[in-house]
């Protein structure tokens, strides 16, 4: 396989950026093996940049970690970005899924508003002759504990606030040479593979009007960003 095309700096894949660099020199991730770094990487993407609603889903990496938060498309956008300043091949699949997976994130007017089809990727990482599939980066552990407080009598499958998946209580959400998924099962479009976020926005992207986008910048997603938190610390 030639490389060179999942590994290179694009604009929104930006790893050259001094706040990347110096997250990578600061966590030593270019000193470990290559499968230590891919989990090393997919851990503190999923776990350290919370999730939560960015802007837009064709921010740069670096700014997706100035934010300190980001959902699949942005913190995606991220995981490449650092995985690739590392030498490690990866490419995008993009999707759309049934916004009633976001629902209890997205609430009231915000839900009733949103379009049927919401934007979705996951990150395709090439390691040991295999492509394997990351998707359950998106959900930050403490937020999906609290999904699991909340929603305790849930057995089988879920669908809503952020997660899509077939086993509730055993979703596979870590990475050990295995395929991981959380929003997958919400999946009803597939825009196939592309080689950047880049590329694949160019022909794909959330198809909102200039209203509705005003309004989820400015209001919408800091709407959902305050659900998302009242999940995040919820107490009995």
């Amino acid at each position: 396989m030639d490389s060179r095309n999942y590994l290179k700096a694009t604009r929104m894949l930006d790893y050259e950026n001094s706040s990347i660099q110096k997250l990578i020199e600061k966590r030593g991730w270019k000193t470990l093996p290559v499968f230590e770094q891919i989990k090393a990487i997919y851990n503190f993407v999923r776990d350290e940049i919370l999730f939560g609603y960015n802007v837009d889903d064709d921010i740069s990496a670096s700014k997706v970690l100035k934010d300190g938060f980001g959902q699949c498309n942005t913190k995606g956008t991220l995981f490449m970005a650092l995985l690739r300043s590392c030498g490690i091949p990866c490419r995008v699949h993009g999707f759309t899924i049934d916004k009633k997976l976001q629902k209890g994130a997205m609430t009231g007017f915000v839900y009733k508003n949103a379009p049927k089809n919401v934007f979705h990727s996951w990150v395709e990482v090439y390691f040991e002759g295999t492509w394997y599939e990351l998707e359950a980066f998106i959900l930050d552990k403490k937020y999906l504990e609290k999904l699991w407080d909340i929603n305790s009598t849930c057995t089988g499958s879920f669908c809503g606030f952020g997660c899509a998946v077939k086993d509730f209580k055993n979703p596979v959400i870590d990475f050990n040479r295995n395929n991981t998924y959380i929003q997958s099962e919400g999946i009803n479009q597939d825009f196939g593979v592309y080689d950047s976020p880049d590329e694949l926005l160019k022909e794909h992207h959330q198809d909102l009007g200039p209203l509705k986008k005003f309004a989820f910048r400015h209001f919408g997603r800091h709407l959902m960003n305050r659900n998302v938190r009242k999940i995040r610390n919820y107490k009995r």
